[in-house]
């Protein structure tokens, strides 16, 4: 009797001992996640344009474009803008309403402007901020990226940006390309993230580990249709659909069965009635339209969509192109974010060079700081 109770008592102490890593090792598979685009942020990052870049003679109408984007942001949150000379965006900004005092300029060389493919991506850990700097190639290895995918590295080193931790990782994987409904669901296109000059050396099953363990994803939606004439990113996912709360997602429909994107689009919209949310509800689709098609001096197609907006704190900035599906566009956002104010910004400038507004733009989320 005397050796029973030994044993009960051992254990049971061993349980005791063992009880913490019971308790925690379950809790740790989910405290690591991607938060949503609308959750509470710190800031935003730009990267500014310069000439001796892609955008060469069309500099100034891009850098009314930033003035318009940098007045808007600074309004609202803190605003990060990388530049190859401070002295020339502070001459810009003196001439400008924007709010100076929400606004750090850090001094760097860059490729081009892209910061939401660039710049870090934000995950929480526990009760840590982590910052990823996750490798960027050129979209598959299209364009020079040897600044750009130091920048983020730069910002960390100098002091400039800062977090818990910063950690730079070896897969290539853009911000545009993943969108997170910050409950662990991430929404992606099979056409970017399985491109043969990403990642060659991963298939689909082992990406979605990657996503697992370095964005905490329980689950990764696939859409394996839909595209943008003109997109050099091969079918980000901020161009084409977007989460605006857990249950909707916003998404570009064409309604023009002479349109080159139809079908596809067509493809895509049934492919989104078919995803379920974690509550195995269909989620609710907010149709945005597509506008009149832009062409370039040389009558190659550009990528206007309004699904490339950015979610702020008290704001929504959506992509504008002078047309008459402007308007409708921007009732169809006020539909998921009743709560904030819908700001259009003209970003014909920023198509020209096949992105738009939420291309350039990289949010960051409470726990971080930019330090000027």
């Amino acid at each position: 009797m005397r050796g029973k109770l030994v044993r009960f008592i051992l254990l049971f102490v061993i349980f005791l001992i063992r009880l913490p890593d019971f308790l925690i090792s379950p809790l740790n598979k989910r405290l690591l996640t991607l938060p949503a685009e609308w959750e509470t942020q710190f800031g935003v990052q730009l990267t500014w344009p310069h000439k001796n870049s892609d955008w060469g003679d069309s500099i100034q109408e891009v850098e009314i474009c930033f003035l318009e984007i940098t007045l808007q942001i600074s309004r609202f949150e803190n605003l990060l803008i990388a530049c190859q000379s401070k002295q020339h965006v502070q001459k810009l900004l003196a001439s400008s309403k924007a709010n100076l005092q929400n606004i750090t300029l850090v001094e760097l060389p860059s490729n081009d402007v892209w910061a939401r493919d660039h710049g870090a991506i934000s995950v929480y850990e526990n009760n840590k901020t982590i910052l990823l700097d996750f490798g960027f190639n050129g979209w598959g290895l299209k364009y020079k990226s040897n600044y750009d995918n130091q920048i983020s590295r730069t910002l960390h080193q100098q002091g400039k940006l800062k977090a818990d931790e910063f950690k730079t990782l070896g897969l290539i994987l853009e911000g545009g390309s993943i969108e997170s409904d910050g409950l662990g669901t991430i929404l992606t296109t099979s056409n970017c993230l399985l491109s043969p000059n990403r990642n060659p050396h991963l298939n689909k099953e082992q990406i979605e580990k990657h996503l697992q363990e370095n964005l905490g994803a329980q689950r990764v939606l696939w859409l394996d249709y839909g595209f943008m004439a003109g997109d050099d990113t091969d079918s980000h996912i901020d161009t084409l659909a977007r989460f605006c709360s857990p249950d909707t997602i916003a998404y570009v429909k064409c309604e023009d069965p002479q349109d080159e994107h139809f079908e596809e689009l067509q493809k895509m919209e049934t492919q989104l009635k078919s995803f379920k949310t974690l509550q195995g509800e269909a989620y609710k689709l907010i149709p945005l339209p597509m506008p009149q098609a832009i062409y370039d001096d040389e009558q190659n197609r550009l990528p206007g969509t309004y699904a490339n907006f950015l979610i702020m704190n008290a704001a929504v900035l959506i992509p504008i192109y002078n047309d008459s599906m402007d308007e409708v566009a921007i009732a169809q956002l006020a539909k998921c974010f009743p709560d904030r104010e819908i700001i259009g910004i003209d970003c014909n400038a920023l198509i020209a060079q096949h992105g738009s507004l939420h291309c350039v733009t990289m949010q960051y989320p409470k726990g971080v700081e930019f330090i000027g």
